[in-house]
Protein backbone atom coordinates (compact mmCIF):
# COMPACT_ATOMS: atom_id res chain seq x y z
CA UNK A 1 0.00 0.00 0.00
CA UNK A 2 1.05 3.58 -0.70
CA UNK A 3 0.04 6.56 1.42
CA UNK A 4 0.28 10.23 0.54
CA UNK A 5 0.19 12.68 3.44
CA UNK A 6 -0.16 16.40 2.78
CA UNK A 7 0.77 19.21 5.13
CA UNK A 8 1.23 22.95 5.09
CA UNK A 9 -2.26 24.27 4.49
CA UNK A 10 -3.83 27.01 6.53
CA UNK A 11 -5.12 30.56 6.57
CA UNK A 12 -3.10 33.27 4.84
CA UNK A 13 -3.76 36.87 3.87
CA UNK A 14 -3.98 37.90 0.24
CA UNK A 15 -0.50 38.36 -1.16
CA UNK A 16 0.96 35.87 1.28
CA UNK A 17 2.70 32.55 0.72
CA UNK A 18 2.32 28.94 1.75
CA UNK A 19 4.27 25.80 1.00
CA UNK A 20 2.46 22.50 0.79
CA UNK A 21 4.23 19.17 1.19
CA UNK A 22 3.12 15.71 0.13
CA UNK A 23 5.10 12.78 1.47
CA UNK A 24 4.67 9.31 0.05
CA UNK A 25 5.32 6.13 1.98
CA UNK A 26 4.80 2.43 1.49
CA UNK A 27 5.58 0.12 -1.39
CA UNK A 28 7.18 2.39 -3.99
CA UNK A 29 9.33 1.01 -6.79
CA UNK A 30 9.27 4.13 -8.96
CA UNK A 31 7.49 7.48 -9.11
CA UNK A 32 6.18 8.78 -12.37
CA UNK A 33 4.15 11.97 -12.57
CA UNK A 34 3.08 13.86 -9.47
CA UNK A 35 0.66 16.72 -9.24
CA UNK A 36 -1.33 19.06 -7.08
CA UNK A 37 -5.04 19.58 -7.59
CA UNK A 38 -7.54 21.84 -5.89
CA UNK A 39 -11.29 21.93 -5.47
CA UNK A 40 -13.26 24.90 -4.27
CA UNK A 41 -16.88 24.56 -3.06
CA UNK A 42 -19.25 24.15 -5.98
CA UNK A 43 -16.44 23.92 -8.52
CA UNK A 44 -14.83 20.96 -10.29
CA UNK A 45 -11.40 19.75 -9.27
CA UNK A 46 -8.62 21.36 -11.28
CA UNK A 47 -4.95 20.68 -11.79
CA UNK A 48 -2.72 23.45 -10.46
CA UNK A 49 0.72 21.96 -10.97
CA UNK A 50 2.32 18.79 -12.31
CA UNK A 51 5.85 17.44 -12.50
CA UNK A 52 7.14 14.46 -14.44
CA UNK A 53 9.78 11.98 -13.34
CA UNK A 54 12.22 13.94 -15.48
CA UNK A 55 11.40 17.19 -13.75
CA UNK A 56 9.29 18.86 -16.44
CA UNK A 57 6.56 21.02 -14.96
CA UNK A 58 3.17 22.23 -16.10
CA UNK A 59 0.86 24.94 -14.72
CA UNK A 60 -2.45 26.43 -15.78
CA UNK A 61 -2.47 30.14 -16.58
CA UNK A 62 -4.33 30.89 -13.35
CA UNK A 63 -1.28 30.04 -11.20
CA UNK A 64 1.62 30.36 -13.64
CA UNK A 65 4.33 32.60 -12.21
CA UNK A 66 2.92 32.31 -8.68
CA UNK A 67 3.05 28.57 -7.91
CA UNK A 68 6.09 26.30 -8.16
CA UNK A 69 6.07 22.52 -7.91
CA UNK A 70 9.21 20.62 -6.98
CA UNK A 71 10.11 17.14 -5.85
CA UNK A 72 12.71 15.52 -3.62
CA UNK A 73 13.10 11.99 -4.92
CA UNK A 74 15.26 10.94 -1.98
CA UNK A 75 12.44 11.85 0.41
CA UNK A 76 9.59 10.72 -1.85
CA UNK A 77 8.12 14.18 -1.36
CA UNK A 78 6.58 16.75 -3.66
CA UNK A 79 6.17 20.40 -2.73
CA UNK A 80 3.97 23.25 -3.90
CA UNK A 81 5.28 26.74 -3.20
CA UNK A 82 2.43 29.20 -3.50
CA UNK A 83 3.21 32.92 -3.64
CA UNK A 84 1.07 36.02 -4.18
CA UNK A 85 -1.97 34.12 -3.02
CA UNK A 86 -5.42 35.41 -3.96
CA UNK A 87 -8.82 34.78 -2.38
CA UNK A 88 -9.75 32.74 -5.46
CA UNK A 89 -6.97 30.29 -4.57
CA UNK A 90 -9.04 29.18 -1.59
CA UNK A 91 -9.72 25.46 -1.93
CA UNK A 92 -8.86 22.01 -0.68
CA UNK A 93 -5.54 21.06 -2.20
CA UNK A 94 -4.75 17.40 -2.84
CA UNK A 95 -1.67 15.70 -4.19
CA UNK A 96 -1.66 12.88 -6.67
CA UNK A 97 1.09 10.47 -7.56
CA UNK A 98 1.38 7.92 -10.31
CA UNK A 99 3.51 5.15 -8.88
CA UNK A 100 4.72 1.72 -9.83
CA UNK A 101 4.46 -0.08 -6.47
CA UNK A 102 6.63 -3.06 -7.41
CA UNK A 103 8.98 -3.91 -10.25
CA UNK A 104 6.38 -6.15 -11.83
CA UNK A 105 3.29 -4.19 -10.86
CA UNK A 106 1.18 -1.82 -12.93
CA UNK A 107 1.14 1.94 -12.62
CA UNK A 108 -1.38 3.12 -10.05
CA UNK A 109 -2.73 6.52 -9.10
CA UNK A 110 -2.82 7.54 -5.45
CA UNK A 111 -4.38 10.53 -3.71
CA UNK A 112 -3.70 12.32 -0.47
CA UNK A 113 -6.44 13.29 1.94
CA UNK A 114 -6.33 16.98 1.07
CA UNK A 115 -5.40 20.10 2.98
CA UNK A 116 -7.41 23.30 3.25
CA UNK A 117 -5.94 26.54 1.97
CA UNK A 118 -7.88 29.70 2.82
CA UNK A 119 -6.83 33.09 1.51
CA UNK A 120 -8.65 35.84 3.34
CA UNK A 121 -8.05 39.10 5.13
Amino acid sequence: QVQLVESGGGLVQPGGSLRLSCAASGSIFKFYAMGWYRQAPGKPRELVAAITSGGSTNYPDSVKGRFTISRDNAKNTVYLQMNSLKPEDTAVYSCNAVIKPTISGNLQSYWGQGTQVTVSS
